[in-house]
């Protein structure tokens, strides 16, 4: 007969265990120590075997029905419930031993070994306090586009639009080392695209003005701090690279007698050559008997040992100067201030200017980026450039060198 949730209740235990059936491979097995076990029997490739089905009153004679139901349906199908309840455990155990936290961490490691401290710093921020908290715990294979959508709406409501645009693309990034790692099977991110109100884009304050600009060189001939600060921020107009590339060169990566830079480049990854003007050279020159020998390397060391100049160094001796960084200009401006002026006063090609600024420049054989490209141009530009900016320190009338560019 049919077992009774009376019957289970009343059974007591005896010496050995005992087996109570109900039927169709199911039974309990009432052990001496009194704990109550759901087992099938069944056969599988001529085998028997026995599938463990819970505890009672855990696991209610209704619910263990419902798992023998579910089991015998398995084998019907040709699949051993057995084999089936151990790929689902593991697939559990995955599930939670690759929480969106845990790959994002993964991520962060190799990550963080391709940009600069500062960008490194920024994103561990982000990922702290603005996606962890809402899609830490989630597996990241169960990721889903409305998911990511709540958990990026508190950004657009506070109206941090840069916040949210790198937020996004953090996950983006995240949810694509995932499929490379075999830890989900596709990218939510994209399907958000019109999802949020577009942001106008903030570009870095910069001074266009010639005229402004021969007063801030003058200001900055007139800067007194330390060598590598009055270094680094005379070298900033002169090199228009990023603020955090210049503030991280080695002497090891400089060639006074080639007269030339080369580094990896902190957004495309790639190596970076930039010519040295003559007043670039001499700069550097008379900074190296006071830098050049640390153990560090660094070209521009900061008060910390081994760390060249903080993120905030550059744009506070403009400060100091007199200038505002949030609406006049910052260490980052210098490029846009380059890139505007070399092309409108100058007339140097936007191309040339655009490999030297470190851009990816698309070619017509569909080359993203080359490092030599332009090279010989390049050079006659950037000497170009830094005569230029020595007539607008000087206060002198520059006329627009038309035709210079190569």
């Amino acid at each position: 007969m049919a077992l009774t949730d009376v019957a289970i209740r009343n059974a007591k235990p005896e010496q050995k265990p005992l087996k109570i059936v109900d039927g169709a491979g199911l039974y309990l097995l009432l052990n001496p120590n009194g704990s109550r076990w759901w087992r099938l029997d069944y056969r599988f490739a001529g085998k028997r075997k026995t599938l463990s089905m819970g505890v009672y009153p855990q696991v209610t004679l209704a619910e263990a029905r419902e798992r023998r139901d579910k089991a015998r349906k398995l084998l019907a199908n040709g699949i051993d419930p057995s084999a089936a309840k151990k790929a689902h455990k593991l697939a559990r155990q995955e599930r939670a031993a690759n929480t969106f936290e845990i790959v994002a961490e993964k991520w962060f490691k190799k990550w963080k070994t391709e940009v600069t401290e500062s960008t490194a710093s920024s994103q561990r921020g982000r990922l702290t306090k603005h996606i962890l908290p809402a899609l830490g715990e989630t597996p990241v294979s169960e990721i889903t586009a409305p998911r990511v959508l709540v958990a990026l709406e508190p950004l657009e409501a506070r109206g941090t639009g840069d916040t949210l645009r790198k937020s996004k693309m953090a996950i983006s990034q995240i949810m694509d080392f995932a499929i490379q790692h075999g830890l989900a099977n596709y990218n939510p991110v994209p399907s958000l695209k019109g999802a949020f109100k577009a942001v106008p884009v903030k570009h870095m304050p910069a001074i266009l003005d010639p005229v402004k600009l021969g007063k801030l060189l003058r200001d900055i001939d007139g800067y007194r701090g330390s060598p590598s600060v009055t270094a680094a921020l005379r070298l900033l107009p002169l090199l228009f690279c990023r603020p955090g590339e210049l503030r991280a060169a080695k002497w090891e990566d400089i060639d006074l007698e080639k007269a030339e830079w080369r580094f990896t480049a902190s957004k495309t990854g790639t190596e970076h050559h930039v010519p040295l003007s003559r007043q670039a050279a001499v700069i550097l020159e008379a900074l190296h008997p006071i830098t050049g020998h640390g153990r560090s390397g660094l070209v521009f060391p900061g008060q910390r040992p081994g760390r060249p100049l903080s993120d905030a160094t550059l744009n506070c001796a403009l400060r100091t100067l007199g200038y505002d960084t949030r609406s006049e200009t910052t260490g980052h401006g210098f490029r846009a201030t380059a890139r505007t002026l070399l092309s409108e006063t100058l007339s140097f090609d936007p191309l040339v200017i655009e490999h030297q600024l470190g851009h990816r420049v698309p070619d017509a054989l569909g080359t993203a980026y080359n490092r030599t490209k332009f090279l010989p141009q390049r050079r006659v530009m950037m000497q170009a450039w830094a005569d230029y900016l020595d007539k607008l320190q000087a206060g002198a009338d520059v006329i627009p060198l038309r035709g210079s560019a190569a």
